[in-house]
């Protein structure tokens, strides 16, 4: 409690360094997770050695959690004033200008830079449990959203993955809000807003939005003849490397998982880097093959656009998922990271695409096509993780909870 003293020039110098650790720790913890940060880097950035990094944080993992914590409370910050708002339009909207101005900030070098929670479960316990127990907190928080009277048709499984999504598409814009100016970001927020609470889906008869997705082909890749094992390997790794990170699945974990010695590991891949490629490979040729499928539907571009969302919303809870996060690009080498994001850019543009036809079909409500389909993209990413909130949900549930609800409008019925 503050008792009215000012603080000591060393309180201040202490404090000081101890948010220059954070700001610098977060940086490397976003790019190189848990297991890739070290002490030794935290200390290079700010200009210390390692034992002065250590009178503020004993071990790494102390110093990830503080991270974790600190990206929280300023999360938390965000929903506190945004809650203010009377109604739930209106704490949307005021949540992602805060989000938006606070990004700004970051690209300005205003302020530290935002934490990515993607590698809580990478912490060992008990600092997991506790970082774990205060994002539970803010998923609480945010699930205040969409509470009151407007909301009673939607039970708990509803409001979960509704905050879920919410959620996932302000902590997932930071992969792609640099591609637009901060100049503006009030053009994405309004546009972001308007995809939120109105959907891409036309109206049909009595306002409401159409729902009837087409059923897709398997869109799972061939192996090829007496390969068959690899599909089996690659779910198996992708598993693994989204639960743990990708510094966090080591070849031992991942041959164990297979039940395959490291000798056999490499047998078939140079080193994990090559396995990660083939893990996004296999995502990009998934999505790629699902928007395909759809574009060959007889129907409008609605239809080809909530028909290929609603499979590779299923597709990620089925027993050949989920897809590989794109989280894990942040730790491979700048020159294979370069060439993964631009695997996952041409799956946004072919949503673009789709988006932009049914605009001008008429079939798809106008709004802004690229921002469209890197919220959809945003939504397949968070899909790999819907179970955990949404406990007991069964694949072919997902598509409903999750994709219906981006597509015809958070607050839609």
């Amino acid at each position: 409690m503050d008792d009215g003293r000012i603080a000591s020039p060393a309180t201040e110098r202490y404090t000081k360094k101890k948010e220059a650790i954070l700001a610098a720790a977060t940086a490397i913890l976003n790019r190189q997770g848990v297991k890739g940060m070290t002490l030794a880097d935290v200390a290079a950035k700010v200009g210390l050695i390692t034992t002065s990094v250590t009178y503020y944080y004993r071990k790494k993992d102390d110093l990830a959690a503080a991270c974790f914590m600190r990206g929280l409370e300023r999360f938390d910050a965000l929903v506190t004033e945004a809650a203010k708002a009377p109604d739930a339009p209106g704490r949307l909207l005021k949540f992602l200008d805060l989000h938006l101005d606070l990004n700004r900030r970051v690209r300005l070098g205003e302020a530290a830079p935002l934490t990515s929670f993607t590698e809580m479960r990478a912490l060992k316990e008990p600092l997991r449990g506790s970082v774990q127990g205060a994002f539970n907190d803010l998923f609480r928080r945010v699930r205040g959203f969409f509470e009151g009277p407007e909301f009673d048709h939607l039970d708990k499984r509803d409001r979960n993955a509704r905050t879920h999504l919410l959620l996932e598409q302000v902590f997932w814009s930071g992969s792609w809000l640099r591609r637009y100016d901060v100049d503006d970001y009030g053009r994405v927020r309004d546009k972001m807003y308007d995809i939120l609470v109105n959907g891409l889906a036309p109206k049909g008869a009595g306002g409401h939005a159409a729902w009837a997705p087409v059923a897709l082909p398997d869109p799972t890749p061939q192996s090829p003849d007496g390969q068959e094992w690899r599909e089996t390997f690659l779910v198996a790794a992708t598993r693994l490397i989204n639960q743990r990170g990708y510094r966090g699945a080591s070849v031992e974990d991942i041959s164990a998982q297979l039940n395959v010695t490291k000798g056999s590991f490499y047998h078939h891949h140079e080193d994990k880097d090559a396995l990660v490629v083939e893990c996004f490979e296999r995502t990009f040729a998934v999505t790629r093959k699902a928007q395909a499928d759809a574009r060959a539907l007889a129907g409008d571009s609605w239809e080809q656009l909530s028909s290929a969302t609603a499979a590779l919303v299923a597709y990620q809870l089925s027993d050949h998922g989920p897809l590989l996060r794109a989280s894990s690009m942040g730790a491979l080498p700048i020159e294979i990271r370069h060439e993964m994001a631009q695997g996952y850019n041409r799956g946004s543009e072919r949503f673009a695409a789709i988006i932009s036809d049914g605009v001008a079909e008429g079939s798809i409500r106008a709004a802004d096509p690229m921002i469209a389909a890197h919220m959809i993209n945003s939504m397949l990413n968070a899909a790999a993780s819907l179970g955990i909130w949404v406990p007991g949900l069964e694949h072919d549930e997902a598509a409903r909870l999750f994709a219906r609800p981006l597509l015809t409008g958070l607050f839609s019925r």
